[in-house]
């Protein structure tokens, strides 16, 4: 095994172990607290007890207050770690996305100069249609990774490029519009992955239920005076009218392994900056179009263009 791979399986290793002693101190601290309750009440409430009724009421209400304060704190930082560790799992994918797009330019850089020397010897030796077909096919690999490279964040360039690799593997056919670089975006990049990492996902899923000509994807990122605003399209199957108002709850999927959870987060990431996402979704395809304020606006209103 790699020596990569095996710093991979630790870190994997480390997070479920960080997230089952995080549920761990809930369920034990609840517990603890339960069995404190049913205590205090026994013995403020027993008849049976011979000692000094005040002052065992007092040690009892005293111990129950002090483990009671301990255990909220206890849960309070259990949550704040498992937040954490679902951060580190989002900069990780992040770094993750922008090792391999740095991989990427890096390998075609270094084919950079034996492509010019292919097509010098093809032109030397008078084959032009030759070289011709030999620049074409060199423009389609460069293109393809450039034509993501048009935002001012790093990550998001990333994710994209991963992306557009992962949909063009599965027969899809990827319209990239991006008219804005995004500069000054009012979240981490890392944050605007897990929005258009989920959506893209997604959109990938529901073209494997049509056929290969008929797989289409559409990204477009612009913004205006107020916003910044994202598209995302797809030309798989209508999403029936009766999940449209409630896919974006926890636990809704129209996926027959999928967990539901990745539109609550979706909407849950741009709600809490001030934005929203709305779909649309008919028998030609569902689109998904959000937006982030550059101000921070009254929830659940959309700033005007």
């Amino acid at each position: 095994m790699r020596e990569g791979s095996g710093d991979n399986a630790r870190e994997r290793g480390m997070r479920l172990n960080v997230r089952k002693a995080a549920w761990l101190s809930i369920i034990a601290n609840g517990l603890q607290i339960l069995l404190v309750v049913v205590i205090a009440l026994y013995v403020l409430f027993s008849d049976s007890l011979r000692l000094d009724v005040h002052l065992m009421r007092a040690m009892v209400l005293v111990a129950a207050l002090v483990v009671v304060i301990g255990a909220g704190v206890d849960i309070r930082d259990a949550l704040t770690a498992g937040k954490l560790v679902e951060r580190m799992d989002d900069m990780n994918d992040t770094i993750g996305n922008m090792e391999q797009l740095n991989n990427t330019l890096r390998s075609q850089r270094h084919d950079f100069l034996n492509h010019l020397q292919v097509v010098y010897s093809l032109m030397e030796m008078g084959e032009t249609q030759e070289a011709n077909a030999y620049i074409e096919k060199v423009y389609g690999a460069i293109t393809s990774v450039s034509r993501v490279m048009k935002t001012a964040n790093p990550a998001i360039n990333a994710l994209l490029q991963v992306k557009v690799a992962a949909a063009e593997k599965a027969r899809v056919k990827v319209e990239m519009n991006i008219q804005s670089s995004w500069k000054n975006l009012p979240i981490p990049g890392w944050e605007m992955c897990k929005v258009l990492g989920n959506l893209i996902d997604n959109a990938l899923d529901a073209l494997q239920e049509v056929g290969p000509s008929e797989r289409r994807l559409s990204i477009t990122l612009t913004e205006d005076l107020h916003a910044f605003r994202f598209a995302v399209k797809n030309t798989g199957p209508m999403i029936p009218l009766g999940r449209q108002q409630a896919i974006f709850q926890p636990g809704v999927t129209t996926k027959a392994t999928g967990h539901g959870m990745g539109l609550y987060i979706v909407r849950r990431v741009l709600t809490e900056q001030g934005g929203d996402i709305t779909l649309e979704s008919d028998g030609t395809g569902t689109c998904f179009t959000g937006w982030l304020p550059k101000e921070r606006e009254l929830h659940g209103t959309e700033p005007t263009a």
